[in-house]
């Protein structure tokens, strides 16, 4: 019969193989299928990569899954589209309109003004949206039905005083917009503008309904055959008769 205390070395064997076989088994298992599981954030986290580098790559990730399969047909429709040109007419409105809504803005004196002014510079909407020529033509339309009789002048000038004179002895509403460019911060790239913009050789420029009248002879003709009175009429303006004095 062989002794008890002979088997107990072999079953203390058997029991240490056995531990370390189920250990190598969670092992695999961690490795095999847990391990796949973990976020990519973490692992990046364990990898020793920035939190701001995490976050890119992420970014990254979810633009370039947004791009792929059938919802690529949709980035199409979301792409910036092309800025607005503008002609000439929609230009001076655009300006125009920039410059009488309020006082302070001015054309910023890095602007060539020998070629046409970037839009966004001067309209308060997105230029390269799908309605932007919408909104310009609103523009045009507004900044004349407000401003029928608009006048840029020179503070000095003997011309621009006479305009002056003619306009205010018709009385009109709305009255007649001035802008004296001459004493303006931006003078040395708006003058330039409106000449090139009205054909006109210097100023002033006078403009009925958004359209440059002509010199000051011109203007003098105009006024003395009352053709200047039906164009005004004709953009919008009305003669407001002077009142009269009342005696008691």
């Amino acid at each position: 019969m062989i002794p008890i205390s002979f088997l107990q070395p072999k079953k203390a064997k058997y029991r240490s193989t056995l531990i370390v076989l189920t250990a190598l088994i969670c092992l695999s298992t961690y490795f095999l299928i847990l391990r796949p599981s973990i976020s990519p954030s973490q692992d990046m986290l364990r990898n020793g990569i920035p939190a701001v580098d995490q976050f890119a790559i992420t970014l990254e990730n979810v633009r370039n899954s947004r791009l792929s399969g059938p919802t690529q047909k949709h980035t199409k429709l979301s792409r910036v589209g092309k800025q607005v040109a503008l002609d000439q007419y929609q230009e001076l409105a655009a300006i125009s309109s920039f410059l009488t809504s309020l006082s302070r803005n001015m054309i910023p004196l890095s602007v060539d003004p020998s070629v046409p002014i970037d839009s966004q510079l001067v309209l308060d909407f997105d230029t390269r949206s799908a309605r932007a020529a919408e909104e310009v033509q609103h523009i045009v339309e507004d900044v004349w039905e407000r401003n029928p009789v608009f006048l840029y002048s020179k503070l000095y000038s003997p011309a621009s005083r006479e305009i002056k004179a003619i306009l205010a002895k018709m009385n009109l509403q709305p009255s007649p917009t001035i802008i004296d460019v001459d004493i303006r911060d931006d003078a040395k790239v708006l003058e330039p503008i409106i000449r090139r913009l009205t054909s006109s050789l210097e100023l002033p420029v006078l403009l009925i309904g958004g359209k440059p009248i002509g010199s000051i002879e011109e203007i003098r003709v105009l006024e003395r055959s009352g053709e200047l009175h039906k164009m005004i009429k004709s953009a919008g303006a009305v003669f407001d008769s002077p009142k009269k004095m009342h005696r008691h």
